[in-house]
């Protein structure tokens, strides 16, 4: 067994309304004088009102859409050259990713404020990289967390349904990548254990309470479910990695998401709905049929997609699963680290998983 980093969480983490009042206090307390203030267009018209009563000083930097290396070059030159002395990122999984990098590289502290429950950025020192057309590129861990992260959940019950469902579908995948990293391992590491108990509760908590949340999020009501299932997705989710380092991080549905990235018709797809999807293909590429038998219900309920079709692959099915497998299965990509990891068994296993979805839903027709 390689060796295990944990970076376990943020240095301060709050979830509450007036989350952002809490973070002014920090940073005074800090001693912080000058922010970057780094976000995009929607994630500030979903949060400037409640920054609005802040007394701060910030510049506002809106960035480009991407976190991409082009995108991290051009956003450090403009922090340098504004002297803040820290960052903070309000937005979105890539916007957060964008900050991380950003910090990183001029090394300053860095403030993560989120405005969707899409998926565990704001909690992890992790920034994934795409390119300027949306293809994924790698990722990176950096060795500093984030100093602090202020979840307000009256700013995420205003988000789209969209992208707390893709949130429920990646988060989800915790458990099954997990599983199948530590699965033999025997004995287990102090780490590891707390890595897959925060991947169980991640599985457990979303079932359970998946579907209560998106209503709330309908009614614009702050349940106990909703808070349950954001801090599930932004903590429990990022703890699965932060203490199980790669035994916690990514397997085989990560890797189905990045192969996906090739096929153009799937770029208008979240993240999260393509690990979801992802999860299917490791079940099946792991010959658990029955276990994506046991999952259908819930991706029905919750519209998360089963197919390619619910991705917008049509046409030539055979030359997507071709394209997705061969993307999937490049040198370096986790999907290596389960027991059949080739082309041939990946395109097998998608194939599969599109005959076993069909059978199954014409038996429940």
């Amino acid at each position: 067994m390689s060796q295990i980093t944990v970076q376990g969480a943020p240095n301060i983490y709050v979830c509450e309304a007036g989350a952002l009042t809490r973070m002014e206090e920090v940073i005074k307390k800090q001693g912080f004088k000058k922010g970057a203030l780094i976000h995009g267009m929607k994630s500030w018209e979903a949060s400037h009102e409640k920054f609005a009563s802040l007394d701060l000083t910030l510049t506002h930097m809106l960035y480009g859409g991407e976190c991409s290396k082009v995108e991290v070059a051009r956003m450090e030159q403009a922090v340098l050259a504004e002297q803040a002395d820290y960052l903070i990122g309000v937005g979105g999984g890539k916007v957060l990713d964008l900050v991380k990098a950003i910090a990183h590289t001029v090394n300053k502290p860095y403030i993560l404020v989120p405005t969707l429950a899409s998926n565990c950025a704001p909690w992890t020192p992790l920034s994934v990289f795409y390119d300027e057309n949306g293809k994924f590129i790698n990722y990176e861990i950096f060795p500093h967390n984030a100093f602090m992260v202020a979840v307000d959940p009256e700013i995420i019950i205003h988000s789209p349904k969209d992208y707390l469902r893709a949130g429920i579908g990646d988060t989800i995948a915790k458990w099954y990548e997990a599983e199948v990293l530590i699965r033999d391992m025997a004995p287990k590491p102090l780490a590891i254990e707390v890595s897959i108990h925060a991947a169980q509760l991640c599985r457990d908590v979303l079932i359970d309470e998946g579907l209560d949340a998106i209503k709330a999020l309908e009614e614009k009501a702050v349940t106990p479910s909703f808070i349950r299932v954001i801090e599930t997705i932004i903590m429990a989710g990022g703890m699965v990695g932060g203490y199980g380092d790669r035994y916690g991080r990514i397997a085989g549905a990560h890797a189905i998401h990045n192969g996906l990235t090739t096929l153009p018709e799937t770029h208008s797809c979240l993240h999260g709905d393509k690990v979801a999807y992802g999860i299917l293909v490791q079940l099946a590429l792991d010959n658990d049929l029955e276990e994506v038998t046991t999952l259908l219900p819930f991706y029905n309920r919750l519209n998360l997609p089963v197919s390619l079709t619910d991705l917008n692959v049509s046409g030539n099915l055979a030359d997507a699963f071709n394209k997705t497998a061969s993307a999937a299965t490049k040198e370096g990509e986790s999907i290596h680290f389960m027991k059949h990891s080739s082309v041939e068994a990946v395109e097998a296993a998608m194939s599969q998983l599109e005959e076993h979805v069909q059978s199954y839903f014409n038996l429940a027709k």
